[in-house]
């Protein structure tokens, strides 16, 4: 009442710059801040900032101006995003392989096969803990992920195989997604196979002559038989596919552990029943015109040793690096990356892709097949006149003995050190004991549990492990695992092809100890992106604080230089970002090439290398000349390749061999028995 009474007492006229006409001042400006605080509703008391009301307010913002941008796109002239990319590169954009290729008159001829990599394919729930109640037949794996952050410990259990088996947990069941939509996206916006498919359709492909070969990729190749019947269905839907068009033999096209996965599936059609599918000696010649394997990793990747060593690559360690305990604990509140190593390490196909053919491949300790490699060069070209070679002593200057024979290094110093000034302890007959401090205080168990100080402190002190001695390591730090992957994988090369031991499954995902089917009108093709800096070799550190953490670590402060190889602790070669050249072109350059003890019928092979170029700018997204490991399915050079295929060329329509690599020259310096 004394504010409106103050409001209706006269105001008396004061002299200007007097001390009254400032306390006037004042209460003007009192009256105004008491004014807007009855209007706030605060009965007297100032207004506190709310995170819920400004919250609503900054979503609704954001939505309006997303509404208001899929208004503007859905009005705008269908040929405005062309109009923008060409202006922007100067000149009208080049029509996807499919249209240039219908107007050249190509049409749908044989059936195509396509069959999915590694982690690229769809899981859905079928049944579940009750921490899954509303997911029946929801992705657990592919689409948005959202399980994952919602409910992180349920989704790593379902995620999970049994530690034993290697098959499902009692209570789990995860299945892999069928049809063309089990991989064409891995994520919203993220295209594994759409554009491949895409472009098939244009010349007139439909689903009655395009299959996608869905597996779950998680457990062993001869598993997906026993738990799912997978093989089976393959086999089933290309007898179908040839039956249904005109006796056309398939296409197949393989990428990534697909094409382990296919070897695996050519030698299980033809073998007897019970192990095999019973379809005779003949069945592949009768029903597969050609293999079109993209990205394969043939001889195994280095990249899967650090990743069932220390659940790291070169990105993961970069991070660690940077933030050692963010992926520790930061992420999901939980040893993140304890519980990922726990998971994975029950996944058995990871296990295909250890490196195979040992140090005959791979290199030992002072010398590896690639040898000289100028890592300060983008690439080298197998066609450029000005390529460095050991003639040449100008650019044998900007060249470096690597050894990348050494897969596994403790230490910077190990690594370049000569082997006869290495002292090793061998680690084969170290003790094992469960001594690690603090381990109750654990969220997860591994392994690494189990080994002790003793343990840990002896594969440090052996230094440095080769192809040959990294089985050792694995079945020294993982028994588990190595055990089961013991009885689907093998990793030697073959003496004796003849020998009734390799009949049996184990091998058959191996091209070292196993043979091509008996199918001399075949053709097989290793198609894969070069240009990429792509693991080799790691430089590994123990982690002092290990009770809980993982003991290993790529040492990330190791580095060579401007010039080297040697980047955050890891060596890198010539490849597509996961699967070195070596490992992608040896099969087709020289172990299948003509007739060999692994190819008796002397089936065509061919490498078609694609050249990586970046995106030129935004709009080409992902890009069209990539040769990225998953982004080469987007590479235009490649899709048009896989379309003249499939609408009836050969190899040597395509011009046969396309290389930008070393891959002929290194694989003379392998010493295999063909």
């Amino acid at each position: 009442m004394s504010f409106l009474r103050r409001r209706k007492a006269p105001v008396n006229p004061t002299p200007p710059g007097s001390d009254h006409e400032e306390e006037e001042e004042n209460k003007k400006k009192g009256k105004k801040i008491e004014k807007v605080k009855i209007k706030s509703g605060e009965g007297g008391k100032q207004k506190k900032w709310s995170c819920i009301g400004n919250c609503f307010w900054f979503i609704g913002f954001i939505c309006s101006v997303w509404w208001f941008l899929l208004f503007l796109y859905n009005a705008m002239p269908a040929s405005f995003p062309q109009y923008v990319a060409e202006a922007i590169s100067g000149g009208p954009l080049p029509d996807p392989p499919g249209v240039k290729l219908r107007k050249q008159g190509l049409t749908a001829n044989h059936p195509v096969v396509f069959v999915p990599g590694i982690v690229t394919g769809g899981l859905e729930l079928w049944e579940g803990r009750q921490c899954t109640d509303g997911l029946f037949r929801k992705r657990l794996w592919g689409g948005t992920f959202g399980e994952l952050y919602k409910r992180p410990l349920c989704w790593i259990e379902h995620m999970s195989l049994d530690n034993e088996t290697g098959l499902d947990p009692p209570g789990i069941r995860v299945r892999p997604v069928s049809g063309l939509v089990a991989a064409d996206y891995f994520a919203p916006g993220y295209f594994v196979w759409a554009v491949l498919i895409a472009n098939l359709a244009r010349i007139g492909y439909e689903e009655k002559n395009m299959y996608m070969a869905a597996y779950d990729w998680r457990i062993s190749f001869q598993n997906t038989e026993v738990r799912d019947r997978t093989l089976s269905r393959i086999k089933n839907n290309i007898e179908l596919m040839v039956d249904t068009n005109d006796g056309k033999k398939v296409v197949v096209v393989p990428h990534s552990m697909g094409v382990l996965y296919f070897l695996h599936f050519m030698k299980w059609v033809e073998a007897p029943a019970p192990m095999g599918g019973g379809g005779g000696s003949d069945w592949c010649a009768k029903h597969i015109k050609a293999v079109m394997n993209i990205g394969g990793p043939f001889l195994g990747v280095p990249k899967s040793v650090s990743g069932l060593f220390s659940i790291e690559a070169r990105d993961i360690a970069i991070a660690r690096g940077f933030a050692p305990g963010f992926l520790d604990k930061d992420v999901f509140r939980f040893q993140t990356l304890q519980h990922l190593m726990r998971m994975t390490r029950t996944w058995d196909s990871t296990m295909s892709m250890i490196p195979k053919g040992g140090d005959t491949i791979w290199g030992g300790l002072d010398w590896s097949p690639e040898g000289y490699y100028n890592c300060s060069a983008r690439k080298l070209k197998i066609n450029d006149t000005c390529r460095a070679s050991q003639n040449d002593k100008e650019n044998l200057d900007l060249m470096k003995n690597v050894n990348y024979g050494r897969l596994i290094s403790f230490g910077k110093d190990v690594a370049d050190l000569h082997s006869s000034k290495l002292e090793k302890l061998d680690f084969r007959g170290a003790l094992k004991g469960r001594n690690l401090a603090n381990t109750s205080t654990c969220d997860v168990w591994t392994e690494y549990r189990e080994m002790g100080i003793e343990g840990i402190k002896a594969v440090t002190d052996y230094k440095t492990y080769t192809a040959d001695s990294i089985l050792d390591l694995l079945h020294f730090v993982a028994p588990k695992m190595m055990e089961r992957g013991g009885a689907h994988f093998s990793y030697g090369i073959a003496d004796n092809l003849d020998d009734e031991k390799y009949k049996h499954y184990r091998y058959w995902s191996n091209p070292l100890e196993t043979t091509l089917p008996n199918s001399p009108d075949m053709e097989i093709y290793s198609m894969y992106g070069v240009g990429i800096p792509t693991e080799r070799a790691y430089v590994y550190k123990f982690n002092p604080q290990s009770e809980c953490n993982i003991p290993f670590q790529i040492d990330t402060s190791a580095d060579g230089g401007n010039d080297s190889c040697l980047k955050g602790g890891v060596y890198s070669a010539d490849g597509d970002e996961t699967v070195p050249v070596l490992s992608a072109g040896f099969m087709c350059a020289k172990g299948w090439r003509g007739k060999t003890r692994f190819n008796p019928s002397g089936i065509r092979t061919y490498i078609r290398e694609y050249d990586h170029a970046p995106p030129a700018n935004l709009l080409e997204g992902r890009g069209t000349q990539s040769g990225a490991h998953v982004d080469i399915l987007g590479n235009f050079a490649l899709i048009e390749d896989v379309i003249r295929v499939a609408a009836g060329a050969s190899g040597d329509d395509l011009g046969g061999d396309k290389v930008h690599s070393d891959i002929f020259k290194w694989s003379e310096k392998i010493n295999l028995k063909l």
